[in-house]
């Protein structure tokens, strides 16, 4: 993949797993869906990184301008298998020959007594920080009812549009967007809507 002309880094996660199968230096143009991600690329040495200007997804990479023409072009995406898809659809739209390497797998987070204690046991203003349609599909597989129900009651702070539609269909009555999936971002909105509520 390093050697394509161009290789995508779908997340931090993408560049640390890939990272360590081997070092991240090639030929290819990189490109980072998000600062979070140009970031990890940094701490490897990769600093010549395509980042969305704006917005911090897949669609604000695509709008760089930097995968315009992509006609010929050899893309490698980097990630983990069940992603969204959206950039290997446009990129061969675009006239790319896109192929996906995967360097690592998600797996739902197991919650235990632990966990659904700590739920059972929310007062007060609640914020939920989601930074994925994923996260909170896993999060609402893994409670039980009366735990969702606690969970959906709180207010919600998501990473995008697509996010705080997903939420919505999920029950959160209370939904706000944030600039991006960064944790810095989501706490900003976190603080912003307290501030004036």
């Amino acid at each position: 993949a390093l050697q394509d002309d161009l290789v995508v880094f779908t997340s931090p996660a993408a560049v640390r797993f890939a990272a360590r199968l081997a070092p991240l230096h090639g030929r290819a143009r990189m490109a980072a869906v998000g600062a979070g991600t140009a970031r990890a690329l940094a701490r490897h040495g990769v600093t010549d990184v395509v980042v969305p200007a704006t917005m911090h997804n897949s669609e604000g990479l695509l709008a760089h301008t930097a995968l315009d023409d992509m006609q010929g072009r050899a893309v490698a995406v980097i990630g983990a298998p069940a992603g969204r898809g959206t950039l290997q659809q446009v990129l061969r739209q675009r006239g790319a020959d896109v192929r996906d390497v995967h360097v690592y797998r998600r797996v739902p987070a197991r919650l235990d007594r632990r966990h659904r204690q700590a739920v059972r046991g929310l007062r007060g203003d609640v914020y939920m920080l989601l930074s994925s349609v994923e996260t909170l599909g896993c999060l609402r597989a893994a409670l039980e009812d009366a735990d969702w129900q606690r969970i959906v009651a709180a207010r919600a702070v998501v990473s995008s549009g697509r996010v705080r539609v997903a939420a919505h269909q999920a029950g959160f009555k209370q939904v706000k967007v944030a600039a991006s999936a960064l944790g810095a971002d989501l706490l900003a909105r976190v603080v912003q809507w307290h501030a004036v509520s």
